[in-house]
Formats: structure tokens, C-alpha cells, sequence
């Protein structure tokens, strides 16, 4: 206050934001370094007022100290090269900021931690000066104006030991160095830091290139649980350091004690390098806004999150106590008594002791948050239920304890993947993975329902995995999935065989959404749409292979853990497919038309049949599709490789369908079927509305308008939804011969039944009174009778019993085997008679307490399906 006479005055007049905007232009009749000193030194005073007053919040304050850290370091920067090579711009010479500075979390007495990097292509160099001893120079001379004291301060101490290997580098590095260190030597600690990076001062261009190249090393796509073990061995290393009988009160580190900040950041900083890589939400540098990030995503319970939050800005609030006192660059409360009630009076309150027992809570309920991410580790080990020797007699004999079946044929199998048998575990790093996991997972393996089919597709998962090392670290941090692996393995053979491609799957399942039902289309379309800076079509449809994969396997999950109905999980599948259509035509669009521009007044619409269409896909269908677009024929795209409308479209088409169905490095997707389009395999891949109408009325057969009662419009803007939802109400709502449809349809289901047998002897669609005569009995009942027409078959089947021409029977007996059908996809493809310990699954499912009454319910179902048939065609040949 004394070195800055009328401050206060002009704050108490003015405001803050209004003193805040005279300081960013005050003083400037001195040299920079004059300048930079007295208005950090005005600045820390304003925010000091005004944090006390409670007027800026700590959030407010320390982006306000970090903003003018980067204004300081750019004007240190612009006087450098000016003062060096005058005619040149600020180029080649970049400032990226770490830690505090990174994410704009600076405190009032904070140290800036940046990393210096140069291009030596481009830095501006004096005559006969090589570019890295000029790089030198200008790091010194930038540290000697920010960190050097003078009668008015200093602007800012910089700190550059988070440069690589910083004990032998020099202080600026050239960037494809510093790129190579990170993507080859890098530690765990360094990749933490870079969570909080930026590009902070000087060229702009260069640093944002050095953050992109390097965004892979700090957001890695596979998630790494054992990046908890190496911050619970460095949390140990700081607590050992700075805590040994220390307890809260006098002389106690707000920053690295037990329950202080660090623990804070370092909870944060964990779940996001493990989930940042698949989730870009995450990818944010304040603490205060990852917090909730991962707490949106499931990822941290909410209440934990707000916990952290709120005791995270009560410890930095009291930093900044501290700090206020002397600009001392201390953490610890003061050992003094009257220091202690000195800055607890600064926060307002009584004494010392006042102010300890306010920090008692904060530190309480962050240890004992941050205790439980360290001791997930150990926790799982200590849960271990089998002891493993080596030997393979003392083996056998653990695991006939552990009441694993047929023990000395499964000891020579465990001693067959130590041994090497298994690619996945022959590196060091693989086998320590496997064998600190393996006492609990053959625990798990002693509960499953089916013993012997969940270690022989463990086996086949090992065998086909190329890598096992974060498979084994996140059971290892998250036991409970064990359960849910045993279930997979014991149950689902699908799900088996795409965990044994794509071991990752497991990740999806360790967020508290895992178990919800996915959302709307919309925004399953967002999901998908997330890229990378940079990424190309190829990469973009790996992306919606390998989110589809896991959205997928999750939903499958959770029909076998009996967590959701299986026709809401049917919905769930076929909103995914619906939402991977959208985003893969909108990429596919993109590339076409780069070539061969738009097609004026007309657009692409993507209709969908069958079970797509009826919105409940089961985890095996594929996608019956139809192709059409808008407009009159003969128009011609506006691009360089112009295309009349037909081949535009059909071209298009082609594009559309190679984006969902041909394997890329990430795999398949899904199978599509065009063959429902005008004239069947003999037409067009895509026709014009105009030709769409004009064939369904005048040469459809009454199949086609069977499958047109479940079509529905997946791809298109609202008003050709609208025309093309027209066209069809029109068509299906025309009359039409009674006789001749009745006939009709008796005539391809006798074809169907030829043609195409049942699979086994649980396969509901295709046996007589299954789920095809029951579509076939609601379609002849709204062709012949121009009613209750909704591409949902449930919905349907409801209207046709409002309109009492179908009994609530029906209804029941669809539901019923609706919900087998979907199950038996993943737990009985070949829809034969599963296993007895997958029984009770599918009767839990289906709604029933056994599988004898499963069995006796579809019984009575497909009875009464049949009955209907009978009674509804013969009401029908009666009428003629």
C-alpha cells in the first residue's frame, strides 16, 4: 500500500474489474522491466483486497495471476528479441507452461514452471551465432527479466527442472528433441505434468505443434491402471518425506501434507490419465474443472467431487493466507504462535487453533478419499483367496481347496501360462500383471456357475489377446469386475469371443454409467462424433468401430448381469445403430462431396427396415436398408468431378454402405442387407423419391408392403422425413384386394418355411407359432384392415388390440419370446438347449423363476400363436 500511493482509492472508486483494466496499461512510461515489476506488484495487492473482502473468489484470483503471467512472459519475450535482433519477430521460441502456471491456478507467491523449446529452423539468430547457443541466450536473458530482484521486485521466479532430463539439458531445447524424450523415456510424473500444459507465451505456433505432437504421450487410448501404482508409491515417497510426526497444527504442509492439495491433484490428475484418452471431456487443466468433468462422466461420484472442490479452494485459500504475509513462498503453517493467530486473524478468524480446526474437516475428508485410490491395489491382493505355489502338487492342492473342479488338469494349465504357452504373457511386465491378479481371479473362477466353460474361454481370451498387461491391471484395480468377467465367460460365448479380440472392451465397464441403458440417438451421435485434431476418414471410422464395439458389449454386459429387460436393451442396440448410421454417412458425405460436390435442391435419406426399423435390434442383427434421395432426376452435382443425380447418389450409396460394413484396423461393424429396395438385388442402390412411390404403388408385391409396415426414417433432414413418412402412410393406408393379400401372405410364409429352417430347437422366430408368424399375422391385419401402423411391433400389436381384431394374448406371447430371442443371441446362438447354469439366467430374464416354467410359458405361447393363426386366417378366407 505504501509503494502504491492511491490504489486503494481508485479501487474503492472504480471497482475491480475497472482498477484491473487501468493496471494492464499502468506504468508503461518505464522500461519493461520496471513496468512488469510494478504491476505485479499492484496487482498482487488489488487481488489481495479483494480476496479478503471475499469480493473474487480463489478461482478468480489465481486466473488473474496466471493471466498476467503469460502477458508478462510475452513482453519479457518481445524486449528480448528486440533488444537482440531488432527487425525480427517473436518466432522459433516457445513458452509452455506446466503445473500451477498450466492451469491457470497460479498462487500469489508461486514459482512458474515452464519448458523452453526452440525451432532451429526458424529462430531468429545474430550474425555467425549458431540457433541453440542463441536459444541459450534467450532463456537466460527471459529468466534474468521475469526472476531477477531490483528496488521494485521481481515479476516472477521461474523454476526448470520439469524440462527433460534437466540435470544434463540445457535450459532450451530444440522441439524434435524434447518430442523424442517424451515419446521414448518419459516417466509417469512428466506425463502428469503435461495434463496441466499449455502453450503459453512467445511463438504461438510452434508451441501449439509441440502440444499437439505430443497429446498422445499424455492422453493414452488404453487405460493404465497401473499409472495408480506408481502416484501411490510417489504419494508414499512425499507423505514419508514431509509427515513423519507431523500432525495437523503448527509447522503442517497445506501442499504435500496428508489430505493437502497435492492429494487433491493428484486424485484428479490419476483419473484423468487413465480415462482422458478415450474420453477428450476429461482433457481439461484446472483442478476445479476436472473435478466435475469426471464426475459428469461417471468416472468420480458426484458427492466426492464436490468434497474435493470445495476443501481443495479452503486449502488454497488458507496457501494464500500464508503467502499474503511477507510474499513468502510457503506451504507450511507457521511453527511461531503468534505467526499461526497472525494469519488466522488475516482470514478473520479468532486464533490459530480456530484455523486449525477449519482445516481439520478439509484434510480429514481428502485423506480419506485419496487413501481409497491408493489402496485399491493392495486391497485386491490382501482379498486374494488362494495362495499359488509353483509346484505343481501344491498348486492342485490350493485349488481343490479353493473348490476349483478337476484341480490337477487346471494346475498344469496355470503352470502352461506361466510357462510361456500364452504370447500375451511372455514379457516380464505381462507376467507380473498375471500373476498378481490370478489368486482372485481363480477365486472368482471357484464361484462361476459353469466352471469348465469359463476357464476354457479364459484360455481362448488369453490366447488371442496381443497384450494382457492393462487387462490384468484393471481387475487388479477394480475386483469387482472379476464377477463380471466370470459371468461373460460362463454365460455369453459373443461376448468371449470380442473380449478375446479387443481386451479393452473391459474398459468401458469401470464407469458408474457402465450399467445404464445408452441414451437418446442424438446423443450417442456426439459420442461418436468425437475426434482428434488432425484426424483423418480412416481414423474416424476406426473411432465409431471401436465406441460401437464397447457400447455394444456393455449393453450385452448388462442383459447377463440381468441389470435392464432385454427389450430395452434390444432398444438400446438399435439406437446405437441408428446413431453410428448418422455419424458414418455424415463422414462419408464429407469425402464425397469434397470430390463431387452437392447435389442442388435434394439430399440423401436412409430409410430402415425389419428390426431396425422397429427400433430393437438383438446383439446378432444386421441393418436392412434402403437407399433414397430427394429431388427430380437429372440434375448434377456442383463439385470438380461432377456426377448426374443417379450415379451421384448410387455412388453415394456405396460410400454409405463400405463406412459400416467393410473391417478396418479397429474391425467390423455391422452387416448391412439392401435387398428390401425397389426390385431387389436387380434395382438401383439408391432411388429417387418420385421412383420409390410410383414402384411401391403400381409393381411392390404384398411382401414389400409388409416390410414397409416397419420402416422408419433414419437418416434425412425433417422435411424429407416428413414427404417420405407420406408416401408411405399413403401406400399402406391404399385399399387393396383382402383375398389376394390373405394369399399372399400364406404363400411366403409356406416359401420362408421351406427355405428356411429353424436353428435349433429354442429358435422362436422361425418355429411355428414364433415371432415371424406373429409378425406375419400383424402385417396381414393392418394391410387388410389399414390400421395400426407404427414400425414398433409391441406398439402395433397394442393398436390391433385396441381395434379388437388381435387379443391380448398376442401381445404376451410376442413380449415373452421377444425377450428370449434377444437373450438366446448371446447366450445360445444356435439356439439349442444351453448349458443348466445358463438356464437360470434365461429364465431370469425372460421374467420366470426356472427354466421349466421358461419352457412351459413359450410352450403355451407359440399355442397360442398357432390358435391365433387358425382363427385369424380363417375369419379372413371367410370374408371373402
Amino acid at each position: 500500500m505504501d509503494r502504491n500511493p492511491g490504489l486503494l482509492d481508485r479501487l474503492e472508486n472504480e471497482g475491480i474489474d475497472a482498477t484491473l483494466a487501468w493496471l494492464a496499461q499502468a506504468y508503461g512510461d518505464a522500461g519493461v522491466a520496471e513496468t512488469l515489476r510494478r504491476r505485479k506488484n499492484a496487482l498482487a495487492l488489488v487481488l489481495a483486497v479483494a480476496d479478503l473482502a471475499g469480493a473474487l473468489s480463489v478461482d478468480q484470483v489465481t486466473r488473474h495471476l496466471s493471466d498476467f503471467a503469460d502477458q508478462a512472459l510475452d513482453a519479457s519475450l518481445a524486449d528480448v528479441f528486440a533488444r537482440r535482433t531488432p527487425d525480427a519477430p517473436v518466432q522459433g521460441f516457445a513458452v509452455i507452461a506446466l503445473g500451477k502456471h498450466g492451469g491457470q491456478e497460479l498462487n500469489y507467491s508461486s514459482d512458474i514452471d515452464p519448458i523452453f523449446i526452440y525451432d532451429p529452423d526458424t529462430l531468429p539468430c545474430r550474425a555467425r551465432e549458431e540457433p541453440a547457443d542463441a536459444a541459450q541466450r534467450i532463456a537466460r536473458q527471459l529468466i534474468d527479466m521475469m526472476s531477477q530482484r531490483d528496488g521494485h521486485g521481481y515479476v516472477f521466479r521461474m523454476d526448470l527442472r520439469l524440462r527433460p532430463a534437466a540435470e544434463v539439458t540445457p535450459l532450451a531445447i530444440p522441439v524434435d528433441a524434447a518430442l523424442s524424450h517424451y515419446e521414448s523415456q518419459a516417466l509417469t510424473w512428466e506425463q502428469a505434468a503435461f495434463i496441466r500444459s499449455r502453450a503459453a507465451a512467445g511463438d504461438r505456433g510452434l508451441g501449439q505443434y509441440f502440444m499437439d505432437a505430443l497429446r498422445p504421450f499424455i492422453w493414452r487410448r488404453s487405460l493404465d491402471f497401473g499409472t495408480i501404482d506408481e502416484i501411490a508409491s510417489l504419494t508414499r515417497q512425499i507423505r514419508d518425506h514431509y509427515n513423519k510426526g507431523q500432525k495437523l497444527g503448527p509447522g503442517f504442509d497445506l501442499k504435500r501434507g496428508r489430505g493437502g492439495i497435492r492429494e487433491v491433484e493428484f486424485f484428479t490428475q490419476a483419473h484423468q490419465l487413465i480415462h482422458g484418452g478415450r474420453d477428450p471431456a476429461l482433457r481439461v487443466r484446472p483442478t476445479l474443472e476436472a473435478l466435475p468433468a469426471l464426475a459428469a462422466q461417471g468416472i468420480v461420484p458426484a458427492e466426492e467431487a464436490d468434497l474435493l472442490a470445495q476443501h481443495y479452494r479452503t486449502l488454497r485459500t488458507f496457501e494464500h493466507r500464508l503467502q499474503m504475509v511477507d510474499d513468502q513462498q510457503t506451504h507450511s503453517l507457521p511453527i511461531d504462535r503468534d505467526a499461526m493467530d497472525n494469519v488466522a486473524r488475516l482470514h478473520g478468524l479468532a486464533d490459530g487453533a480456530a484455523m486449525v480446526e477449519e482445516l481439520r474437516t478439509a484434510t480429514g475428508d481428502v485423506a480419506t478419499i485419496y487413501d481409497g485410490l491408493i489402496a485399491s491395489q493392495k486391497a485386491s491382493e490382501d482379498d486374494a483367496a488362494i495362495t499359488l505355489s509353483s509346484d505343481p502338487e501344491l498348486l492342485a492342492e490350493a485349488l481343490a481347496g479353493a473348490g476349483l473342479a478337476e484341480p490337477e488338469a487346471l494346475a498344469v494349465r496355470v503352470q502352461a501360462w506361466r510357462g510361456g504357452a500364452v504370447r500375451a504373457l511372455r514379457s516380464a511386465a505381462g507376467r507380473k500383471a498375471f500373476e498378481e491378479v490370478l489368486p482372485a481371479l481363480l477365486a472368482a473362477f471357484a464361484d462361476a456357475p459353469d466352471q469348465s466353460a469359463a476357464l476354457n474361454r479364459f484360455d481362448d481370451v488369453l490366447r488371442q489377446l496381443p497384450s494382457t498387461v492393462n487387462v490384468f491391471r484393471l481387475l487388479q484395480a477394480r475386483p469387482a469386475l472379476m464377477q463380471t468377467l466370470v459371468d461373460v465367460l460362463s454365460h455369453a460365448p459373443t461376448l468371449a469371443e470380442s473380449l478375446a479380440r479387443r481386451g479393452d472392451l473391459l474398459d468401458g465397464l469401470i464407469d458408474a454409467s457402465a450399467f445404464d441403458l445408452v441414451g437418446g440417438v442424438d446423443a450417442i451421435v456426439q459420442r461418436l462424433s468425437r475426434e482428434e485434431p488432425g484426424d483423418d476418414y480412416q481414423q474416424r471410422l476406426d473411432a465409431v468401430r471401436v465406441r460401437v464395439g464397447e457400447m455394444r458389449f456393455a449393453l450385452g454386459v448388462q442383459l447377463i448381469e440381468g441389470r435392464h429387460d432385454p427389450v430395452d436393451i434390444a432398444g438400446g442396440y438399435a439406437r446405437v445403430a441408428e446413431a453410428a448410421i448418422v455419424r458414418l454417412a455424415n463422414c462419408a458425405i464429407s469425402e464425397f462431396t469434397a470430390v463431387h460436390g452437392q447435389m442442388p435442391e435434394s439430399e440423401p435419406v436412409i430409410l430402415a427396415l425389419g428390426r431396425l426399423g422397429g427400433g430393437a435390434l438383438t446383439h446378432a442383427s444386421d441393418l436392412d436398408l434402403i437407399f433414397l434421395f430427394s429431388g427430380e432426376i437429372g440434375g448434377e452435382s456442383d463439385g470438380r468431378r461432377p456426377l448426374g443425380s443417379t450415379q451421384y447418389y448410387n455412388r453415394l450409396a456405396q460410400r454409405v454402405i463400405a463406412a459400416l460394413t467393410v473391417p478396418t484396423a479397429a474391425g467390423a461393424l455391422y452387416e448391412v442387407d439392401t435387398r428390401l429396395r425397389p426390385n431387389g438385388a436387380q434395382g438401383l442402390l439408391a432411388v429417387s423419391f418420385a421412383s420409390f412411390d410410383a414402384y411401391q404403388r403400381s409393381q411392390a408385391w404384398t411382401w414389400e408392403h409388409m416390410a414397409l409396415c416397419r420402416a422408419r426414417v433414419v437418416y434425412g433432414s425433417q422435411s424429407s422425413r416428413d414427404r417420405l413418412e407420406t408416401i408411405i402412410g399413403e401406400v399402406l393406408h391404399a385399399p387393396r384386394d383382402v383375398a389376394q393379400t390373405v394369399a399372399d401372405v400364406l404363400k411366403m410364409r409356406t416359401d420362408m418355411a421351406a427355405h428356411k429352417k429353424p436353428l435349433g430347437p429354442l429358435d422362436v422366430k422361425l418355429l411355428p407359432g414364433g415371432l415371424v408368424d406373429i409378425e406375419f399375422i400383424v402385417h396381414a391385419l393392418q394391410l387388410t384392415h389399414r390400421t395400426a401402423f407404427h414400425p414398433d411391433l409391441r406398439t402395433a400389436i397394442a393398436g390391433l388390440v385396441d381395434a379388437g381384431l388381435a387379443e391380448p394374448a398376442l401381445s404376451e406371447a410376442h413380449d415373452l419370446m421377444a425377450r428370449l430371442l434377444i437373450t438366446l443371441r448371446l447366450v445360445a446362438p444356435d439356439c439349442a438347449v444351453p448349458p443348466p447354469a445358463s438356464q437360470a439366467l434365461i429364465a431370469r430374464a425372460c421374467g420366470h423363476a426356472d427354466w421349466a416354467g421358461l419352457v412351459q410359458a413359450v410352450e403355451a405361447a407359440r399355442a397360442s400363436v398357432q390358435t391365433a393363426w387358425e382363427n385369424l386366417f380363417g375369419t379372413l378366407t371367410s370374408a371373402r
